[in-house]
């Protein structure tokens, strides 16, 4: 099963939900997220709204193709979603 981190950076006040899945890190950074629930929309089996109305990953979330799961951050209004590939390079946003 990937890692899921919830990171909290007192410096800054951010709070960061963070889990490994098909070769990308991804990212749900609470702060920004607006739940317009765009990513649920392309990847349900990945992401879920939360009962803080805030979107977070569901309890065991399943590998999906690289491109969807692109996809589904990329069509976040608000940069909420961040995904990082194997090499540290940030592709969305």
């Amino acid at each position: 099963m990937p890692a899921c981190n919830k990171m909290k950076d007192d410096a800054s006040m951010e709070d960061y939900e963070e889990h490994r899945l098909s070769g990308l890190t991804i990212r749900i950074d609470r702060d920004l997220c607006a739940a317009t629930q765009n990513c649920i929309r392309v990847a349900p089996e990945v992401f879920v709204l939360g009962n803080d109305y805030i979107v977070t990953f569901v309890a065991e979330p399943e590998d999906i193709e690289q491109d969807r799961l692109i996809e589904a951050c990329a069509v976040c209004p608000t940069d909420a979603l961040i995904a990082i590939n194997e090499s540290g390079e940030r592709l969305v946003p």
